[in-house]
């Protein structure tokens, strides 16, 4: 179920309510893709904070705006889903080897028999891009989200 102004997750209570409406709509879009909410909270607040930083007065002004029907209708939003999942860079457990692999990818970039060397090719990787490394326990949970 989409999150909305009045149901959210609670990290974001303290938000402003601009950077709070943001923060809804990526991790909504997020959501939409299939994404775990563990893992869509920590990269869509850390994504709005960089946003809210960045934003135009026209920016801020239109998130502003929006509706609780527009931050729950993003989860169909192709536009923000791109923004958003193009990038994501993942080290994620399989079998005996740890493969990094971007968000919506077919297949991994790369696989290593030590997590390590996975993290070391995730954090060239999420740095070229400008974007996030999330790195997986071996149980598939997410252990640290790291912005480039």
């Amino acid at each position: 179920m989409p999150w909305d102004t009045q149901d959210y997750p609670n990290s974001w209570v303290n938000f402003d309510d601009v950077l709070r409406k943001k923060a809804i709509e990526m991790a909504n879009a997020m959501l939409g893709e299939g994404y775990d909410q563990n893992q869509a909270i920590p990269i869509a607040t850390s994504q709005a904070k960089r946003w809210y930083t960045r934003a135009t007065k026209d920016e801020l002004d239109t998130m502003r705006d929006k509706s609780d029907q527009d931050l729950r209708a993003t989860d169909r939003n192709a536009s923000t889903r791109a923004y958003l999942l193009d990038k994501a860079v993942h080290v994620l457990p399989d079998l005996n080897t740890w493969t990094v692999k971007t968000a919506g990818a077919e297949q991994a970039a790369n696989c290593y028999k030590l997590k390590s060397d996975a993290i070391e090719r995730g954090k060239e990787i999420a740095k070229n891009k400008e974007t996030f490394l999330t790195i997986h326990r071996q149980d598939g949970t997410i252990q640290d989200v790291v912005s480039y």
